[in-house]
């Protein structure tokens, strides 16, 4: 099995296109401390030759345009990607598929909840059914969206995506809003999961053993955003759990038996971001890897 994080930043990537937080500004500025990051998504095989993107991310054709394997191979129109698979409703794990509209077919799967939701806004029409079959998939249930890889979702404790928020929203609730992958070939196990709104301990049980792990990482503590005068949200309020804390995913997580752990999905104002920073040398010490854009995992 061979994985791939195509992007590891949260929305708006690293640096934001508006933002001047100290990490951004060190980012524009080339400190090789940061590393540029676009928006999270991940590619993945069993062969290498057929691939699974799982989330389409606003940055796709720039996180394509730097990965040889996910390029054309065989004839003047081709593409190695079969099948995409999306996590959620967010708009930076949707809006690439608007990308992915040149008529090169692929099987598009989610969760009955999400499908529904990209199926009432026309303009993802532009991916015509024709060619890219919608299909949803039912929690629990094993399928094998491309060849050699048993995939099954289940639902992590989240919220319906920011443009799809009204006065019924409940934050937390595990439900096929927000799902977490599990993904299993030659008797290795990967689990992704770049939105999550708490560690419960369902979630601590699905976890254990696993050879690979990819967890949300986008903020270090609940506040960091308000702080920093950069909004008026906490990390629960946007359905991520913080990082640090006794309630936090590090110290949640820290006695579940995981062979590797690694942060994906980190916004720009996460200073575990920077190299050599007090919050990265604790993550790392509590075993834990800060995902990169290009990162690869071979299992």
């Amino acid at each position: 099995m061979k994985a791939i994080i195509l992007g590891s930043a949260a929305g708006g990537g690293v640096p934001q296109w508006n933002c001047r937080c100290s990490i951004c500004q060190l980012a524009r500025a080339g400190d090789p401390r940061v590393l540029p990051r676009t928006q999270s998504s991940l590619a993945i095989s069993e062969d290498g030759e057929s691939w699974l993107l799982v989330n389409a991310s606003p940055d796709i054709r720039q996180q394509l345009s730097a990965t040889p394997e996910l390029h054309p191979q065989y004839s003047a129109r081709h593409s190695p990607i079969a099948a995409v698979l999306l996590t959620n409703g967010d708009v930076d794990h949707v809006a690439g598929l608007l990308t992915l509209r040149e008529s090169t077919p692929f099987r598009l799967y989610a969760t009955t909840s999400v499908r529904q939701a990209v199926d009432a806004n026309r303009i993802f029409g532009v991916c015509a059914p024709a060619l890219v079959p919608r299909l949803s998939v039912t929690m629990g249930d094993m399928f094998q969206p491309v060849p050699g890889l048993d995939v099954e979702m289940f639902a992590v404790p989240g919220k319906v995506a920011l443009w799809l928020e009204d006065d019924s929203m409940k934050i937390g609730e595990a439900t096929e809003n927000t799902v977490g992958l599990q993904i299993s070939a030659g008797g290795k196990r990967l689990l992704y999961i770049p939105g999550c709104a708490a560690v419960t301990e369902a979630l601590q049980a699905r976890i254990s053993g696993a050879d690979v792990v990819l967890f949300d990482g986008t903020m270090w503590t609940d506040t960091e955003m308000v702080e920093a005068g950069l909004g008026s949200k906490t990390a629960r309020r946007m359905g991520h759990i913080p990082l640090s804390g006794e309630d936090g995913s590090i110290e949640r997580l820290r006695d579940v038996p995981v062979a590797r752990r690694v942060f994906v999905h980190i916004n720009n104002t996460n200073p575990i971001l920077v190299d050599g920073s007090a919050e990265r040398m604790a993550a790392e010490a509590s075993g834990w890897e800060v995902g990169y854009d290009g990162m690869r995992i071979t299992l």
